[in-house]
């Protein structure tokens, strides 16, 4: 299974002002993404509000994306729901309309607690879409599935015929590493935090990885990994440091989801609100987040 080289991004849904979703700006958004470095996007995930949406307005945003993006870029479609039949009949429409691939986080509710529950959850998805490489999104912060992916790993192996790999949302690099290392790679590991990119180079992975931040901030991350190769540490270094302070400004205004949304109206792409229960920034805030972003120097080194 061909394993993803560079930065897939998590995009934002754009909606209007009544909350509907709005498709219109997806075609500039794929075309802004890949001149600023990034490989693909990973749809309707935690990013992208994906819970909060009817499987309609999912269906319609997945069709969206692969109508519009550009040749050789990836849309991998998140089809994770707390209904298990919802994700089956998503991961199936995801294949007819030509999506990349898929993936799913385990549901908030109910909670998964052991690896064999998780592994079904996993079979089921995957094998409403036995064409795609499915990915499964460890983000156990937003589901409390606090489980060992090593685990995870030997549970579907041989199981699951298309798990391609995990897309790892979790501070534990030792893991992380781990995971990478089982059967000498045969799984593709996508690192998941855009805050530790160049220590999770040097441990010898992080050849793809999928982010939020890249919404924005897309060019430098990259720049991460082109230094790197290069062998330009301290360049490597700087853009690291500059992208957790770019991340530090975000967690002042309720993190990526709504912060980052509304920087995306600040380089000139409005996405529009979040969906309720999300508080959406007031004007005050905005301003106040402007000057902050102002201060590191972040609109020099966005994505354009």
């Amino acid at each position: 299974m061909e394993k993803i080289i560079g930065l897939i991004d998590a995009p934002f849904t754009p909606m209007k002002e009544n909350g509907d979703i709005n498709l219109e700006p997806i075609a500039n958004y794929a075309a802004m993404l890949q001149r600023n470095g990034l490989k693909g996007v990973f749809i309707n995930g935690s990013s992208g509000e994906g819970y909060m949406l009817t499987t309609d307005e999912r269906k319609a945003l997945a069709e969206r994306w692969v109508s519009v993006a550009p040749q050789g870029f990836k849309v991998i479609v998140h089809v994770g729901s707390c209904c298990l039949r919802e994700s089956v009949e998503l991961a199936r429409h995801a294949q007819q309309i030509g999506a990349w691939g898929i993936g799913a986080m385990a549901p908030p509710f109910p909670k998964i607690g052991r690896i064999e529950e998780l592994v079904k959850y996993c079979e089921a998805i995957a094998g409403a879409a036995p064409e795609l490489p499915f990915y499964y999104y460890h983000i156990p912060a937003f589901n409390g599935a606090f489980l060992p992916m090593l685990d995870l790993l030997k549970a579907v192996d041989g199981r699951i015929p298309n798990f391609a790999g995990i897309k790892y949302t979790f501070e534990s690099l030792y893991e992380y590493n781990q995971c990478r290392l089982y059967k000498n790679g045969k799984f593709d590991m996508l690192h998941g935090q855009d805050e530790t990119i160049l220590p999770s180079l040097a441990q010898g992975g992080a050849q793809g990885g999928i982010g939020g931040t890249t919404n924005y901030n897309g060019r430098e991350l990259v720049g991460i990994i082109e230094a790197w190769k290069k062998g330009d540490i301290d360049t490597a270094r700087e853009k690291q440091n500059f992208s957790q302070a770019v991340i530090n400004v975000i967690c002042n205004y309720r993190g990526n989801i709504v912060g980052g949304k509304r920087i995306m109206k600040l380089i000139g792409m409005d996405l529009g609100p979040n969906r309720v229960p999300f508080r959406n920034m007031t004007d005050e805030e905005e301003q106040a987040m402007k000057q902050e972003l102002q201060a590191i120097g972040f609109f020099e080194r966005c994505n354009r």
